[in-house]
C-alpha cells in the first residue's frame, strides 16, 4: 500500500526521521517508526505525554481513529493509506512546527474526559483534576458544594470536568479571551452541560460582582519572566496572555487575592495554582498560614484558603507597595 495523500510529507522530511511513504503492513510497524521519528526529534514532552512512546502511542492510534485504551491486540491490524498519510502529515507538524501534540491532533484529556483543544487556549494540564475527583477534600466537608467558579478558564476543561463530575453542581466559568471562551462553549456543547454550566468574560473577577461560590478553582497565568524566557518551543504555540503574569509570576494571583473574599460564600475554599511560583509567594507571605497541597499524582504550586482567611491575606498584600 502506499499513502498517496498531500499531507504524506516530503521525502526529505521522511528520510531524516526514517519514515516510509508506504504505507506499514500492520499497526505495529507503523508504531515502531512513529515512535522512533518522535525519538530522533528534538522534542520536548510536557503536554498531557512525558516520552516519545506515550506521544507516539497517542498520535497514532488517534490518527487511524482506534480508541486511545486499545491494547496489543491491535499491533496487528492493517492500517489505511489514509491512516498513515494523517499519521506522516502530523509528524511533521509536531516535529518541524515544534507543536503540542494534542494541537495537532485537536484533542486533549483533563480528569479522564475527552476535550477539544488547539491554539486559542492552553493545553489542559493541572493536578486540580485530582482535587475534582476527590470531591475537594480534607477541605471541603459535609454537604456537596452548590456553586463553582472556574476563573481563568481558558478551554473550560477545570470547570466542565467539575461539572461532569458532581451533576448537582453549578458552575461558571470565566476568562478575559473571547478566543478561549469561544473554544470552552464547545467544550460545553461536547459534555452537554449547558444547564449546568456558564461562560462569562470577565477580567478576572471584575465583570462578576453579586457572584459568590462555594468553590473557586483559578488556574491563572503565573509563569515568571526568567522560566518564559527559558520555555521550550513547544511552548510558544501556546497564548502568551495566558502563560507569563510578570517578573515573579504572580501579578494575577496577586490582584485575586486582594479582591476573591467578595465572591467566596461564607464556606468557600480558593484553589490557587501558581506552579513554579508557589516559593515567591509563600515568601512574600511569610507568617501567614498558606496550605500548600500535596498531590498523589503528581504537581505542585497549589494553595488552598478558606473564606475566613483571605481577609488577612489581602490586607497583607495591601499594605505592601
Amino acid at each position: 500500500m502506499v499513502a498517496t495523500s498531500s499531507g504524506s510529507g516530503n521525502a526529505g522530511f521522511l528520510e531524516a526521521y526514517g519514515l516510509d511513504r508506504d504505507t506499514p503492513g500492520s499497526v505495529r510497524d507503523a508504531l515502531d517508526q512513529t515512535h522512533g521519528a518522535l525519538e530522533k526529534a528534538d522534542l520536548f514532552f510536557g503536554h498531557g505525554s512525558d516520552s516519545a512512546w506515550d506521544e507516539g502511542v497517542f498520535l497514532l492510534l488517534s490518527a487511524l481513529g482506534l480508541p486511545l485504551d486499545s491494547g496489543d491486540e491491535v499491533l496487528s491490524a492493517s492500517v489505511s493509506d489514509d491512516g498513515w498519510a494523517t499519521t506522516l502529515a502530523w509528524l511533521q507538524e509536531r516535529i518541524l512546527e515544534r507543536k503540542p501534540l494534542p494541537y495537532v491532533t485537536g484533542r486533549a484529556w483533563f480528569a479522564g474526559l475527552e476535550f477539544l483543544c488547539d491554539e486559542r487556549a492552553l493545553v489542559p494540564r493541572s493536578p486540580l483534576a485530582e482535587l475534582i475527583r476527590n470531591n475537594y477534600a480534607p477541605w471541603w466537608t459535609g454537604e456537596s458544594p452548590q456553586s463553582l467558579l472556574d476563573l481563568c478558564c481558558g478551554g473550560g476543561c477545570i470547570g466542565i470536568a467539575a461539572a461532569v463530575h458532581q451533576p448537582n453542581l453549578e458552575v461558571v466559568i470565566a476568562d478575559i479571551d473571547e478566543a478561549a471562551l469561544t473554544l470552552a462553549r464547545e467544550n460545553i456543547g461536547l459534555h452537554k452541560v449547558a444547564a449546568r454550566v456558564s461562560a462569562a468574560q470577565s477580567d478576572l473577577l471584575d465583570d462578576l460582582q453579586g457572584s459568590r461560590f462555594d468553590i473557586i478553582l483559578c488556574n491563572p497565568p503565573y509563569v515568571d519572566a526568567e522560566d518564559l524566557a527559558a520555555m521550550p518551543a513547544e511552548f510558544l504555540a501556546e497564548p502568551p496572555l495566558a502563560l507569563g503574569s510578570g517578573s515573579d509570576g504572580l501579578d494575577i494571583s496577586r490582584r485575586l487575592l486582594r479582591n476573591v473574599g467578595d465572591y467566596l460564600t461564607p464556606r468557600g475554599l480558593l484553589f490557587l495554582e501558581v506552579g513554579n511560583s508557589w516559593e515567591a509567594l509563600d515568601s512574600e507571605l511569610a507568617g501567614l498560614p498558606l496550605t500548600w497541597i500535596e498531590f498523589s499524582e503528581g504537581g505542585h504550586g497549589v494553595l488552598v484558603l478558606r473564606a475566613d482567611e483571605v481577609p488577612e491575606i489581602a490586607r497583607s498584600l495591601a499594605a505592601r507597595p
